[in-house]
Formats: C-alpha cells, sequence, structure tokens
C-alpha cells in the first residue's frame, strides 16, 4: 500500500477563498487603503509643489511665495509620515487577522479529514503543509497582500498625478508599457506551475526524511546507506532543479523589471526637453513629470518583488485548500443507533482499484463477544479491524452496528460507540491528566482509575506533579510502554460498548503487558471486542477466533474447536509453539 497524496486546489477556488477573506474583512482592508492613499497623495504633493517653485522662479516670485511652498513641502512630508505611521499599524492588525482565521481554518480543515485519509496520507504531504506551506502562506497574507495592495494604490494615484502635471509630459512613461506587460505575462504563464512543482519536491524530500530518520538504525544495521542516500539523492536533485527553474524565471523578470525602470525616466528627461524648448511644457511640468516618473519606480517595484511572493502564497494556498476538498467519509449530522451488534456482509476492500485486500467477509458479532482475529502478515488483519472501527468504508458489502451502516454514523457517534487502539500512539504536549482526558472530561478518581486499570497508577504516582506533570516533547519523556497505556486509559474514559484492539500491548514488555492485558479482561467485561492477534497467544482465550488468510475468513470457532479440526489455526498454533 502506497500513501495517498492529497489534492490541491485549482486557481478558482484559491480565487474564491481570498475573495471570501477580503469579504469577511472588508472594514479593515477600506480602513488600510484609505489611510495608506491619504499616505500617497500626501507623498504626491512634494514633486508638484517643486514643479511650481521652479515655474515661480523662471517668472519671478517672492519670498512669501517660496516660503508658502516650503512650509506646504514640509506639511506634506509630516503629513505622510503621520499617516503611513497609522496605515502601517492597520496593515499589521489586518494581516495578523487573516493569518490566525488561515491557520484556523487549515486546523480545522486537517481535524475533519476522513478517517482514512489521515490513515493513509503520506506524512510528509501533510506535514510540509502544515509547516511549510502554512508559514509561507503566513507571510504572504501578512506581509505580500497588504504590500500588493498598497503598491497598486500608489501606482494608480502616482499616474493619476502625472496625467495632470501634463499629459505631453506623461506620455513617454508608456514606452514601457509593452515591454512589462508581455515580461510579466510570461513569467506568470510559467511560475504558477514552476512554484507548485517545487512545493511538490519538497513534499517528496520530506517524505523521505521522514522515512529514513526514524529508520536509521534499521538502515545502519541492515547496510542499506548506499541505498537511502541514493533515495534522498534523487528527491533532493528534484527539489534542487525545482528551485532552481523558480530562481531561473524570477532572475530573468528581475532583469527585464530592472531595465524598463531606466527607460520612462529617460524617455521622460528626453522628451520634456524637447517639449520645453517649443514651449509645449514648462519647466516645472518637466521636472514635475520626471520626478513622478522617478517615484512611480518605488511601488511599480514593490508591486512586481510582491508579486513573485504572491505565486509562491498562491502555490502554497493551493495545497492547504486541497486538504479540504477530499470527500467526507460520512454526514456531520449522521444517524444513530442503539443497537450494539456488529455484523459484517460481504465486505470487500482495496487499497488500490482492481486490487482486493478483503474478499467477502462475512462476520456477526453477539454484543459483548470477544472475536481475535489472526492469520498470517499481509493476510488483512489490521485492515478488517479499520473496517470494523468504521476507520475505512469498505469498497462492497456493509459493516453495520444494530443494523446501521458505520458510513452512516456521525464520526461523534462512531467514536463513541466503537473505539480503536493500535500500536500507534501520540503524546500531545501538556499535563498527563490532560492527555488521558483527551477524549472526555473526567474527574480525578475517574482519571486515576483508568490508569490503574492499565498498570499506569504505580509511575503515575511517582511522577513529580502527579497528574499536573507536563509530559511529552515539551516536558518529561514518557517510554513507548507508558505512552501506549496512556492511549488504553483515553479509551476507557470513551467507555465504548466495542473495542478494536490491534495488538494494543504490542509495545510493552512481557510482564507489563501480561499486567495490562489482565487489567483489560476485567475493564472489557461485557463489551464487544476484536482483537487482531499477532501473537497467537492473545487468542485462545477468546470466544471465537477468525483466521484470516489472502482477505478471506478460512475457519471461525474457538480455539479448542479450531484446533480439533486441524486445520489452518492448528498449522498456525503448532508453527508458533515450534512443534
Amino acid at each position: 500500500m502506497t500513501g495517498t497524496r492529497l489534492p490541491v486546489a485549482d486557481t478558482a477556488a484559491v480565487r474564491a477563498y481570498g475573495l471570501s477573506l477580503a469579504r469577511r474583512h472588508r472594514t479593515d482592508l477600506t480602513w488600510m487603503l484609505v489611510l495608506h492613499g491619504l499616505a500617497a497623495v500626501c507623498g504626491l504633493l512634494g514633486p508638484w509643489l517643486i514643479g511650481l517653485l521652479l515655474d515661480e522662479a523662471v517668472d519671478g516670485t517672492t519670498l512669501r511665495t517660496v516660503n508658502w511652498i516650503g512650509l506646504g513641502l514640509l506639511t506634506s512630508l509630516l503629513g505622510q509620515s503621520v499617516l503611513t505611521y497609522w496605515a502601517v499599524q492597520r496593515s499589521c492588525r489586518f494581516g495578523e487577522k487573516v493569518t490566525a482565521e488561515v491557520r484556523e481554518d487549515f486546523v480545522d480543515r486537517v481535524v475533519s479529514l476522513p478517517l482514512s485519509t489521515v490513515e493513509d496520507a503520506e506524512p510528509g504531504d501533510l506535514i510540509t503543509r502544515a509547516s511549510r506551506d502554512t508559514d509561507a502562506l503566513t507571510n504572504t497574507v501578512r506581509y505580500a497582500v497588504p504590500e500588493t495592495l498598497i503598491a497598486v494604490l500608489t501606482c494608480l494615484f502616482t499616474f493619476t498625478a502625472l496625467m495632470l502635471v501634463g499629459p505631453l509630459t506623461a506620455l513617454p512613461s508608456f514606452v514601457v508599457v509593452p515591454l512589462l506587460w508581455t515580461g510579466t505575462r510570461w513569467y506568470l504563464r510559467r511560475s504558477g506551475a514552476s512554484y507548485r512543482r517545487r512545493g511538490a519536491s519538497y513534499t517528496a524530500l520530506g517524505d523521505s526524511l521522514a522515512e529514513t530518520v526514524p529508520g536509521a538504525r534499521t538502515v545502519e544495521a541492515m547496510r542499506l546507506q548506499t541505498w537511502r542516500s541514493r533515495a534522498l539523492d534523487r528527491d533532493l536533485g528534484e527539489a534542487y532543479t525545482a528551485e532552481r527553474h523558480t530562481m531561473w524565471l524570477r532572475s530573468s523578470w528581475y532583469l527585464l523589471v530592472e531595465f524598463s525602470y531606466v527607460v520612462p525616466v529617460v524617455a521622460t528627461l528626453v522628451v520634456g526637453g524637447l517639449l520645453y524648448t517649443r514651449d509645449l511644457a514648462t519647466l516645472g511640468q518637466v521636472v514635475a513629470a520626471t520626478l513622478y516618473v522617478r517615484q512611480l519606480i518605488f511601488p511599480l517595484d514593490d508591486l512586481l518583488s510582491w508579486m513573485d511572493e504572491l505565486q509562491i502564497g498562491s502555490a502554497s494556498l493551493a495545497r492547504v485548500l486541497g486538504v479540504g476538498e477530499l470527500p467526507a467519509d460520512r454526514r456531520p449530522a449522521g444517524a444513530r443507533t442503539d443497537g450494539h451488534r456488529l455484523t459484517a456482509r460481504s465486505v470487500t476492500y482495496s487499497y488500490l482499484p482492481g486490487r482486493d485486500i478483503l474478499h467477502g467477509v462475512d462476520l456477526d458479532l453477539a454484543p459483548g463477544e470477544r472475536l481475535a482475529v489472526v492469520g498470517p502478515s499481509g493476510s488483512g488483519k489490521s485492515t478488517l479491524g479499520k473496517l470494523l472501527a468504521g476507520i475505512y468504508a469498505p469498497g462492497s458489502g456493509a459493516v453495520e452496528l444494530g443494523g446501521v451502516r458505520l458510513v452512516d454514523l456521525s464520526t461523534e457517534e462512531l467514536r463513541r460507540r466503537i473505539a480503536l487502539v493500535t500500536q500507534e500512539h501520540h503524546i500531545f504536549r501538556g499535563t498527563l491528566r490532560e492527555n488521558v482526558t483527551l477524549t472526555r472530561p473526567a474527574p480525578e478518581e475517574d482519571v486515576r482509575g483508568a490508569l490503574d486499570a492499565v498498570g499506569a497508577a504505580p509511575w503515575a504516582a511517582e511522577l513529580p506533579d502527579g497528574l499536573d506533570t507536563v509530559v511529552g516533547s515539551a516536558g518529561r519523556p514518557l517510554t513507548a510502554a507508558q505512552a501506549q497505556q496512556v492511549a488504553l486509559a483515553r479509551v476507557l474514559l470513551v467507555d465504548p460498548h466495542t473495542v478494536v484492539l490491534d495488538e494494543a500491548t504490542a509495545l510493552l514488555d512481557p510482564a507489563t503487558a501480561r499486567h495490562t492485558e489482565r487489567a483489560l479482561a476485567a475493564v472489557l467485561t461485557g463489551r464487544t471486542v476484536i482483537a487482531i492477534a499477532h501473537r497467537l497467544h492473545t487468542a485462545q482465550d477468546a470466544d471465537r477466533i477468525a483466521v484470516l488468510e489472502n482477505g478471506r475468513i478460512r475457519e471461525l470457532g474457538s480455539h479448542h474447536e479450531l484446533l480439533a479440526a486441524n486445520g489452518a489455526y492448528a498449522e498456525l498454533w503448532r508453527a508458533w509453539h515450534g512443534d
């Protein structure tokens, strides 16, 4: 089975999400643009006043006029400074609000992923979207979007001022438009796909690292360093190639942009000089127009520079939004059931089209029954367990609880009824109490009772702050055995009537495992239990044992019945005991 690659949203979805953000924050956005617009207007008074001063000097002026023009320059400078300060504050608040909302949206999308997707998704893909892509998106929302809007507004105001000075002196600035337009279109047509390719290459590299680093000891023991190095070199080479291509696009575009900045200034000076010599423009108009064209470079440069960041943010947003495009595997307000009888009828399942892992599985579990599922590796035991727990939806057939299909139950109802405990576990940063009560709030006596039931009470009592001791990466580390006991304690607090155990005590040492199994046997009395048994000694006490081979149930019966039948189970039992 290969990991599932999460989808990427298309351009229309990215644009629609951006517009929805703008609508939700239109008040902050409006204030930000108004303040920056007023600041831009104050900044545009300077060239006009300088041009006016030159014309007055040529025509002959008074000291009073010069003083008034100088006061106007000073006032415009101070006004621009004050308005820019307020506008930047508004921009920062706008960016932080939107950033927080985007991150919250992403978390909501991740925790709402279909259970089967969480199980099968490539870890590097999800990690890259949660880290690199959200960081890139944060930078875009916090800086690139406000700065781009401000640059557009400033360009419009500056060009308007340029036209007001004189249409003839404004004409030379148009000479660069075809060059910029053509070059920018060339860049935009290629950059989107290039940045998406770069994001995918980093995902592949993250997957390789996620596989190699935790398995470093295995790689060393099996002398697989060369093989893993080649895999990493391949993924690193793809990331390097993708990154180099985006850098080439940027460098080519930036070279054109820098050249485009010089052309309109020179053209305005040359043409303006000719206009002045023919009395078609005043000296003040030529100087003001040249200053405006020179001043136009700064917002234009900001606009073009942030455009690259917008491309990165757009590609990252497409990957973040893609997380939410997966179809839900159950309805939010699904059906409810009061039944406890779990049945599977003609169930099939495949990870890849046309390659079924399970073939026509039928099971009928009475409430309170204990079923052990055994079989050789690769027979489909864990897959069957996830189907019975409602993690996967069958390809055909149905898994029902009390006559209601598991896929028709809401996630909340499903988890309240059926709990899955696997060898995998996670300790979140927080106190031991918080980690145990993740499934539901509980008083201290219930928390201690759950820990005692799974054999965790002795070491929990020795913690410096008891249940309030911080554990996990930010505090006291727990061993694999202790972490798994915490996971079992969480299940006990949920109090489901059906529990699927996928060798939940596999990581415990033999003595602790036997103690925990005895505790679980007492706690699970009266509940339906499906135990995926990779070790046969855990299966012999079950009411019935299902022997799975090649995705089919070959035998079904009690331990003694199957031994007496001298079939597949008996053969497995003899192989287990070395007979």
